[in-house]
């Protein structure tokens, strides 16, 4: 009776949905393979608003399948990523400022080029072209609407 117990409790656990994350270097291999859109999750570890979303897009089964399925999905740290990257045919690299710094590919990424708002979403179609900017918090159900039209293109 106490591991059945035990099950029930573990089963929610179970379900929770997990996200097929990549990296750049991944993606520009996969994207010779399989063009797709691509979603690019920009965010730090400070960032409460982030940890939320994170939480939310997590619980919301729907919305990590649609991601899952129709999108490559590429979460980048932008305070913390040290290494050179390469992207669109250009490499980014760390800007150290003190104790902090930031990635210049984060810059690159954000219409504020001076500090990028948290958590910044960015949506590029199969081609690698801007279709959508989010800065802020994306809930799943406002992000699954937005993917579907994306995908649908």
């Amino acid at each position: 009776m106490k591991n059945f117990i035990l099950f029930l409790m573990l089963v929610p656990c179970f379900y929770l949905s997990q996200m097929k994350t990549g990296t750049f270097s991944d993606l520009e291999t996969l994207m010779k393979k399989d063009p797709k859109p691509t979603i690019i999750h920009l965010y730090t570890d400070w960032c409460s608003v982030c940890k939320m979303e994170k939480h939310a897009l997590n619980e919301d089964r729907e919305t990590v399948d649609l991601i899952n399925e129709n999108f490559y999905l590429v979460h980048f740290e932008a305070e913390k990523t040290k290494e050179k990257i390469r992207f669109q045919g250009k490499e980014f690299g760390y800007l150290p400022n003190g104790n902090s710094g930031i990635h210049e590919l984060a810059l690159a990424l954000s219409k504020n080029k001076e500090q990028p708002v948290y958590p910044l979403w960015i949506v590029l179609d199969k081609d690698q072209k801007l279709v959508y900017y989010h800065e802020g918090l994306w809930m799943p159900e406002n992000m699954k609407q937005k993917l579907l039209e994306i995908s649908a293109l």
